[in-house]
């Protein structure tokens, strides 16, 4: 988990525009869900991928999701070619999308989403009723098992008096 956390350290100190979302997002909600890498949706808009790229450096990023598995090399002019970026770095996996099943794209997630309090600062992550959507979206079986986790979780506490989050 502390690899996780530098990883979410850097993208908070480097002013990065993303949401939380996916097998974090879960856990952060109560989920007792086991999960390898950090999922969001970001921002795409070259000043934002270029605070990613200055995020992640001396972590050695490589692009996971193609045979050579180049370095991430980015430049202003190149960076509209990307929807997602799959990433390994010397501390973890990152999976950056554009987009969220169930959801729509970044602006879409950030309204759908929540502040929360890490120790290293505060991030949005999917609100538990979004995240039950983009999870039911999905449909693997993996999203099927956090389905039924998270909407224990939103039962429990409805029963507490309290909200589920989201709209």
């Amino acid at each position: 988990m502390a690899d996780r956390e530098n990883l979410l350290s850097r993208l908070i100190n480097g002013e990065v525009d993303f949401v939380l979302i996916g097998g974090l997002a879960a856990f952060a909600h109560g989920a007792t869900l086991r999960t390898q890498e950090i999922g969001i949706c970001c921002d795409f808009s070259a000043g934002n991928l270029m605070r990613l790229q200055r995020a992640l450096a001396g972590l050695h990023p490589v692009h996971r999701m193609t045979p050579a598995r180049p370095a991430l090399e980015l430049t202003p002019e190149d960076c509209e070619r990307f929807k997602n970026l799959y990433l390994d770095t010397d501390i973890g996996q990152l999976d950056c999308v554009g987009a969220v099943e169930g959801i729509g794209g970044f602006r879409e997630a950030e309204e759908n989403s929540e502040q929360i309090s890490l120790s290293s600062g505060g991030c949005r992550v999917l609100t538990l009723d979004a995240l039950i959507r983009a999870k039911e979206a999905m449909a693997r079986p993996r999203d099927r098992e956090a389905v039924v986790q998270l909407k224990a979780i939103r039962e429990r506490l409805r029963g507490e008096g309290g909200a589920a989050h989201g709209p």
